[in-house]
């Protein structure tokens, strides 16, 4: 029988003036929002930004703020939490079972759900932070898996014309960490809808890293809760799952986007980089679509002389003791303070190698 879960108790009050946002961002950064509200049913989030865009105000919508930089200054405007509750198990024949899950759910919860349920799918998306409600804008992807690859369908509203309507997956124009959602404000994603398999199997294991961690060959599976437990190994190790007591976490976690370069391109900057490295360097490249190659951000990092650790401005950011790619907060920084290090780490890299990197994470009132 379908089911859902009770709803998480609301510990933020509904409706508040000059919140500071470094309270609900994981790099703990952000001034204040000039209004916040928090929605905790679909019609009322519904009706929370129509309410906004009938106004003309400024609206920032606000998940799990795992992959926000918020400036200094805040957000002159009103900001909408998502804290929309409900999970919803359906079958769909043929070993195949859709999970249907509001935005506002946490997304790791709902992993370790449905890897206790019996089914698999998600369990390589374990430790991700954040709210379900990213996970098709940034069509979130981890250790060999996207989401676009168990995505069958989101309900959105268009905020031009203030319907609700559901959306196949291959309308979303899913892509390497991008889909038609991310980079504009037209549509807010109030859930999602994905097809996963019964019988307690993993997907087939592609990511030669976690291949080994669990000794078996690439394209097998394994127990899904096997996966599960691997990758939040792995997380950890990378400083990658949300710990308080850890600052290497106090991240956005990946800072930079994987590089996709044409054959072109590609050519002249492994060029590049045998002048700066010797000819003899092996430079770890991965399939980034036809005609296309991705190169590995954070071996680009540390090639160009930034070490894990590395301190930005008065100390007070780094990148990660433990992975290059993320850029943290060590107490008492500012958002600039993050940005002015973020900066010397991508003209450091465009000066090696001619390679330009592009931030992950959402930048709000704030560039690089």
């Amino acid at each position: 029988m379908p089911r859902r879960l009770p709803l998480t108790p609301v510990t933020t009050p509904l409706s508040s003036t000059h919140v500071r946002l470094a309270e609900h961002t994981t790099l703990r950064l952000g001034g204040p929002a000039t209004r916040f509200e928090r929605a905790t049913t679909a019609a009322d989030l519904v009706e929370a930004v129509r309410a906004v865009d009938a106004s003309g105000e400024p609206l920032l919508l606000l998940g799990g703020g795992s992959n926000l930089v918020v400036s200094d200054a805040g957000f002159t405007g009103t900001v909408v939490q998502v804290g929309t509750r409900g999970r919803r198990l359906d079958p769909l024949g043929d070993g195949l079972v859709q999970l249907t899950v509001e935005a506002g759910e946490d997304w790791d919860s709902v992993v370790a759900e449905a890897v206790s349920q019996g089914l698999g799918g998600l369990e390589c998306l374990s430790g991700v932070p954040g709210l379900v409600g990213a996970t098709p804008v940034q069509n979130v992807g981890a250790y060999g898996v996207e989401i676009s690859q168990v995505l069958t369908s989101v309900d959105l509203l268009d905020r031009r014309t203030g319907r609700v309507h559901q959306v196949p997956a291959h309308d979303l124009g899913l892509a390497y960490r991008t889909s038609v959602l991310k980079g504009t404000d037209r549509a807010v994603v109030l859930r999602a809808r994905f097809a996963l398999t019964s019988g307690g199997q993993s997907a087939p294991i592609r990511y030669a890293e976690l291949a080994r961690v669990l000794g078996v060959s690439q394209g097998d599976r394994v127990p899904a809760d096997a996966a599960r437990k691997a990758v939040l190994e792995l997380r950890r190790g990378k400083g990658m799952v949300l710990d308080p007591a850890d600052h290497d976490t106090w991240s956005a976690g990946s800072f930079f986007t994987n590089p996709v370069l044409d054959a072109s391109t590609l050519a002249g900057v492994l060029i590049r980089i045998a002048e700066r490295l010797g000819r003899h360097v092996e430079v770890p490249t991965y399939p980034g679509g036809p005609g296309a190659s991705k190169l590995s951000a954070a071996w680009l990092i540390e090639r160009a002389g930034f070490t894990r650790g590395h301190r930005g401005p008065g100390g007070r950011v780094a990148l990660s003791s433990k992975h290059t790619l993320a850029l943290t907060n060590r107490g008492g920084a500012s958002t600039e303070d993050l940005l002015d290090l973020a900066r010397e780490v991508r003209d450091g890299v465009r000066a090696a190698f001619g390679v330009e990197l592009h931030p992950e994470p959402v930048l709000v009132n704030c560039e690089l």
